[in-house]
């Protein structure tokens, strides 16, 4: 068969045969899918697929499709403004970005070693934690004894009023090791917004900002303030909340250094932005782009000269979605957050150990974490695209949502009187809180899962044990920022079945009544012991049941407080009410449908928990309410008319 040449006349036409690939037609398509699905035929009319839309916690939905109509910003070239694509015009094609090791340990003989390993494979650059629970001032100069301190900087993070002290340490150390003034590329890392807000004080930016300013002419490439937008993150806000908070910390300390005495240009590339990368891989992207965007705006309308307006932006993964179970977990989370922030144009990247929120990490966790950035700078070659991400209709929409929600937010922090005020007078974190409640019942329903936590939970692992880490799990303090993990929820049940197991010597447990054939309740049954291993739960399967009669019998003989009924629709419509009445009768004192809709069956006292929607924590806390406490010493009528 002879194939015409591509380009000529004769070539063929792959659309030929086809109707015309219209967005009226695709809206026809989807409309019948959904109909199918039962969905009502008023919510079909003008725009079926909104059906699918995805709402998020900063106020718009993720839609399904995305097309260049109407088309996104314009997000210009890389190393131009508005700097979305990234403050260099190369990016980081040939060096890829810093990878940052984060160091915790307060002893500076063990911090020595460990820097040294860090730098000896792959790590560019060091994150070290000063004062308070970390490395004491006083160690500051043996801890960096083996560093070349002109090649790989120093980034400072300090503990309340030691931070100047902390930053005069490290110019000392520089000085002492003959470093020349024009070669400090070290970063002092001043963040006294994010140092108050976590101890529950007053912020003082004036102090700092002078300190900073009396060394800023001396050391021309020296690092000062760090804008930090992980203080709302952490806490739980959302992402437009966290750049919003990290572009009006920026703007007070550009405010503040102006007034100390600095250059407003000068001022503005000394201020570094950090922001948290998690498992939400395109949000992390379109942040990413969408603050050097906000940033690039604020500086225009400081005055900033163009070529000035670009911004260093350091991503670190995030602390808020790391678990304590599972935590090998925590190594796939960590490589889709650093894939996402160096996709997103990260100039510096963090990667936390995966045993980060079990306490200190040991060597291997180290190891693994900076491996992760070598692979994919090195083996993937993930740097070596510009602004990969660019061009993607739903990247740019995502990134034009997030810059005009968050800039919403960096205006409602001005208007309160700036961040500091912000923070003082509480409306800060009320915003944040409110968020976070949103979070907490998307988690608490499972409909944010938790891989390894809420689902598919692993209730036969053995705990890890390290060191408690206070810098990287700091107690609460009343009136400060919290820092809220995701998985605590569930992790606090967790521990609470496993104390009543080492002291009883045996797990919380339900009795799982399988009725009818196994192709009636296979799915329920997976998907309830699922759900009660996500709160330490064991189940007790006796095998599928052939009858109510039967599974009565089965339940009393094994001496359990909890039954779960498993089977199939048609199943539970004829024997559920009976059955769960029966249960209740041999002394059950919850009785729970697997996957059957939420109030389905309230009448006849019975909980349902169907597969979407229904609040696990709080049914797994009444479970373990009902299976950890001692046999009450009563009659089975009382406890009938108890349950009822």
């Amino acid at each position: 068969m002879d194939v015409p040449e591509s380009g000529s006349a004769e070539a063929l036409d792959p659309a030929e045969g086809f109707a015309p690939a219209t967005r009226e037609r695709w809206r026809e398509l989807v409309a019948g899918v959904l109909r199918k699905s039962g969905v009502a035929e008023e919510r079909l009319a003008d725009t079926p697929e909104s059906v699918l839309n995805t709402p998020t916690l900063d106020g718009f939905d993720i839609e399904p499709l995305y097309t260049s109509s109407p088309p996104a910003a314009d997000p210009g070239f890389p190393g131009i403004a508005p700097f979305t694509r990234g403050h260099r015009p190369g990016g980081g094609v040939l060096e890829g970005w810093d990878i940052r090791a984060r160091h915790t340990d307060p002893d500076p003989a063990v911090l020595r070693r460990r820097a040294h390993d860090d730098l000896m494979n792959g790590v560019g650059s060091l994150w070290i934690h000063v004062g308070g629970a970390g490395l004491p001032v006083s160690g500051l100069a043996e801890a960096l004894t083996d560093v070349h301190l002109d090649l790989a900087p120093v980034v400072l993070s300090a503990a309340g009023p030691q931070a100047l002290e902390a930053a005069t340490a490290l110019l000392d150390v520089h000085t002492d090791a003959g470093v020349p003034d024009g070669r400090v590329i070290s970063h002092l890392g001043l963040d006294p917004l994010s140092t108050a807000a976590l101890a529950g004080e007053h912020p003082e930016v004036a102090d700092a900002a002078r300190f900073a300013a009396e060394h800023a002419a001396r050391f021309a490439h020296l690092g000062l303030f760090v804008a930090d937008g992980t203080l709302v993150h952490n806490a739980g806000g959302s992402v437009s909340q966290e750049i919003g908070a990290a572009v009006a910390a920026g703007t007070a300390y550009l405010r503040a250094l102006v007034e100390a005495g600095v250059d407003v240009a000068d001022a503005a590339g000394r201020i570094e932005f950090r922001l948290a990368a998690d498992a939400d891989q395109f949000s992390v992207i379109a942040k990413l782009r969408a603050v050097r965007a906000m940033w690039n705006q604020v500086l225009e309308a400081s005055g900033v000269p163009a070529d000035h307006r670009g911004t260093r932006v350091h991503a670190t993964t995030s602390e808020a979605m790391l678990t304590r179970r599972d935590p090998h977990v925590n190594m796939l989370r960590a490589t889709v957050a650093c894939f996402a922030a160096g996709v997103g144009g990260a100039d510096a990247v963090t990667v936390a150990p995966f045993d980060s929120a079990v306490g200190r990490p040991d060597d291997f966790a180290r190891r693994i974490a900076r491996n992760t950035q070598s692979m994919l700078i090195e083996e993937s070659h993930l740097a070596r695209v510009i602004d990969p991400a660019g061009g993607s209709f739903y990247v740019e929409s995502l990134t034009a949502d997030l810059y005009r929600t968050g800039w919403e937010f960096f205006r409602t922090l001005e208007r309160a009187g700036g961040i500091a005020s912000a923070i003082v007078d509480g409306t800060l974190l009320a915003e944040v809180d409110r968020v976070w409640e949103r979070r907490r019942e998307a988690l608490a329903t499972r409909a944010a899962p938790l891989t390894g936590l809420s689902e598919f939970p692993n209730p036969d692992e053995t705990p890890l044990e390290r060191d408690p880490d206070p810098v990287a799990s700091p107690a609460p303090v009343p009136g400060g920022f919290p820092v809220r993990r995701r998985g605590r929820d569930y992790e606090a049940l967790r521990d609470r079945s496993d104390a009543w197991t080492e002291r009883t010597g045996g797990r919380p447990t339900a009795f799982l009544a399988t009725l009818g054939p196994v192709a009636a309740h296979t799915a329920r049954a997976s998907f309830a012991s699922n759900l009660l291993a996500a709160g330490g739960i064991a189940a007790a399967t006796p095998g599928p049941l052939e009858n109510a009669d039967t599974a009565v019998t089965a339940f009393a003989d094994s001496g359990h407080r909890v039954a779960v009924i498993c089977s199939s629709d048609a199943l539970y419509a004829e024997h559920a009410e009976t059955l769960a009445r029966a249960l209740k009768g041999a002394g059950a004192r919850r009785v729970i449908l697997a996957g059957a809709p939420r109030d389905a069956y309230r009448e006849a006292g019975v909980d349902s928990f169907a597969f979407k929607g229904g609040d696990a924590v709080a049914l797994l806390t009444d479970l373990l309410d009902v299976l950890t406490i001692e046999p009450p010493s009563v009659t089975t009528d009382s406890v009938q008319g108890e349950s009822a």
